[in-house]
């Protein structure tokens, strides 16, 4: 048997797990066909809950493969019926950390309409008729060496969102192999789901979970 890759779990009860996504694990399968976090936690499930059928783990919200961070999985579908509503209502907050190229002085708001191109798997900005709209607020934690720590509050949840809206501004994610021609292959994007507010499905108790950063280049630089 496949050994389990040791998952970091930050909460858990009868209808959802919050665990720490695992960087360059993808969320769900793909055409590389690796080991990914949904057939992961339903190992994790059948081991911790004796379960001998298919455990169930519902997808409600996504990380790009090379980003780690916090997640939120349902354990039943009703809990992931409504944790994805609260994900469209815009009632799901999301917190990123990331490090770009460049000193940005201010605070900020960054609203674009994008595409994604399913074929090479790359977004773009593009026009009001061709895209979606894509919105996020960001905050300068610190600044250093022509590098910035910045916080970033997710409004939309596009599909690479917060890597083509910096680097299209001339500020590309350290690490970022798909949007920054300075990145060398190998290295980890700086990009990282620090925490998340949510009503819980079945308590309506509002949950917000968080992370610390990474100890690793370039976040322990800050």
């Amino acid at each position: 048997m496949e050994e389990l890759p040791r998952i970091n779990v930050i909460y858990e009860d009868n209808h959802l797990l919050v665990v720490e996504k695992i960087v360059n694990v993808p969320v769900q399968k793909d055409e590389s066909n690796d080991k990914d976090m949904i057939s992961i936690l339903k190992e994790y499930r059948r081991i911790h809950e004796n379960k001998t059928g298919d455990a169930y783990i519902g997808l409600v919200h996504r990380l790009d493969r090379p980003v780690g961070g916090i997640m939120v999985f349902a354990k039943t579908s009703k809990a992931a019926s409504r944790l994805s509503e609260q994900v469209r209502n815009k009632d799901f907050n999301k917190v990123y950390y990331a490090v770009v190229e460049g000193n940005i002085s201010d605070n900020g708001h960054f609203e674009d309409y994008m595409v994604k191109d399913n074929k090479v798997n790359r977004s773009y900005i593009t026009t009001k008729d061709k895209g979606k709209i894509a919105i996020l607020d960001y905050k300068v934690i610190k600044n250093k060496d022509n590098l910035s720590l910045v916080e970033i509050n997710l409004v939309t949840g596009r599909s690479h969102q917060i890597r083509v809206q910096f680097s299209s501004r001339g500020y590309p994610l350290i690490g970022d192999i798909k949007y920054n021609k300075n990145a060398k292959v190998g290295t980890n994007i700086a990009l990282f789901a620090k925490s998340i507010s949510f009503k819980h499905p079945v308590t309506k108790e509002v949950m917000t979970f968080e992370l610390d950063l990474p100890n690793r280049y370039p976040f322990n630089l800050f």
